[in-house]
């Protein structure tokens, strides 16, 4: 076998295993852990724990009183859930309106760091046992709290990742997809979680107990999934709570869904550099094949693999098998000219569909590469420009 088609097998078996093999294998690998090791009943704790609702937002006077009639529908006993905004940067009435509300601590600052800073600062002032932080665009479902904090009654415990779901929205064009792509990315977490630990939280709803928050650099473009994966580095599982739930809608179209997937990706890079101590198999075991194979092959090099299959394909023509290659290739033409169509018909836009899937996973890679322009030229940046929801 020549360079070439070793390399172009690589890059098959790189893509395969991290889109659909690592789903399959932690499938497996879940059904043998609970066989062989049912789960434990940990003990009801006394009382329920003090808590806050910490909402980070720039910007939101749209959104405030949906926000906090969603607060106020949030099942938890009287007086222990403490609500606070941080608006660092608000320019509008967002301070003004939240000033409205007597429950409500409102921590603004004039200055606009971005979201970390924020959080940096917010932290200072919270002090309840678990701070549970949420997003000022999405509503939780009432039970959210409830059951976040009910994650906590396991030690082990030390921060509790919400789902994210995606409501449909119309004229959203093939942005609609995201929501397919959360459920899958929801039900990896859970399996992720039923294994050993998930890997990584959303910033739409995750907590942490207040004494494992650790002060992050204003630059950081993922706090949450930071935040998190630093508290599992410490030997803390992250749970995944599926009855916890915060729904958002789509953002309004591709455009405004490629601002986020370019700071998502751009952060991922980031991360990976920043938690790198975390590549350490040896030290890590479990953990780090989950974060390798969920997080950092989707960040890093898968991206890469999948844009060298053409030409290694092209390239192998030649090769002892040209049948063979050239089937592979006709196969590759096929699924790119699926995305194509599906980009077309976002352009005029049509809402989801079939097409929109292949669009949606090549969308998500090439974003992969305009993050890493986005960190190079943003450098020592944390604040970003929102995108606009459908």
């Amino acid at each position: 076998m020549t360079v070439t088609a070793i390399l172009f097998w690589a890059c098959v078996l790189l893509v395969v295993y991290t889109y659909v093999g690592y789903g399959l294998l932690l499938a497996a690998l879940v059904k043998l852990r609970e066989a062989l090791c049912p789960a434990k009943r940990h003990p009801v704790p006394a009382e329920t724990a003090e808590a806050t609702l910490l909402i980070a937002a720039w910007n939101e006077q749209e959104i405030v009183a949906e926000k906090m009639e969603n607060c106020r529908a949030l099942k938890y006993p009287a007086g222990k859930l403490h609500i606070a905004w941080v608006t660092d940067g608000s320019t509008d009435r967002t301070p003004k309106l939240l000033a409205a509300y007597p429950e409500v601590t409102v921590l603004h600052d004039a200055r606009r760091g971005g979201k970390t800073a924020a959080l940096n600062r917010a932290l200072e002032h919270i002090h309840t046992p678990i701070v549970i932080f949420t997003d000022a665009n999405t509503m939780l479902n009432p039970e959210a709290v409830e059951e976040i904090v009910r994650c906590f009654d396991d030690p082990k415990v030390g921060c509790v990742a919400g789902e994210k779901r995606v409501a449909a929205a119309e004229g959203s064009g093939a942005a609609a997809t995201e929501g397919a792509y959360w459920k899958y990315e929801s039900k990896l977490k859970e399996l992720d979680y039923r294994l050993h630990s998930a890997v990584g939280a959303a910033g739409e709803l995750f907590a942490v107990r207040r004494e494992l928050w650790r002060t992050m650099p204003e630059d950081t473009l993922l706090d949450d999934f930071v935040c998190s994966m630093l508290i599992a580095a410490d030997g803390y599982k992250i749970a995944y709570c599926k009855e916890a739930y915060a729904l958002e809608t789509p953002s309004a179209d591709m455009t405004e869904e490629g601002k986020r997937k370019r700071r998502i990706a751009a952060g991922g890079l980031q991360s990976v550099w920043r938690l790198r101590k975390l590549l350490n198999p040896f030290r890590y075991g479990v953990l780090w094949f989950q974060y390798v194979s969920h997080r950092v092959l989707r960040w890093t090099v898968t991206p890469v693999a999948l844009a060298a299959l053409v030409p290694l394909n092209i390239a192998l023509l030649w090769s002892g098998h040209p049948q063979l290659y050239a089937m592979i290739l006709a196969l590759q033409a096929l699924f790119y000219l699926t995305a194509a169509a599906g980009w077309i018909r976002e352009r005029r836009g049509r809402q989801g569909g079939l097409l929109s899937v292949p669009y949606y996973f090549l969308f998500m890679n090439l974003n992969v590469f305009r993050g890493a322009w986005y960190l190079a030229t943003h450098r020592g940046r944390g604040a970003w420009e929102k995108a606009r929801r459908a």
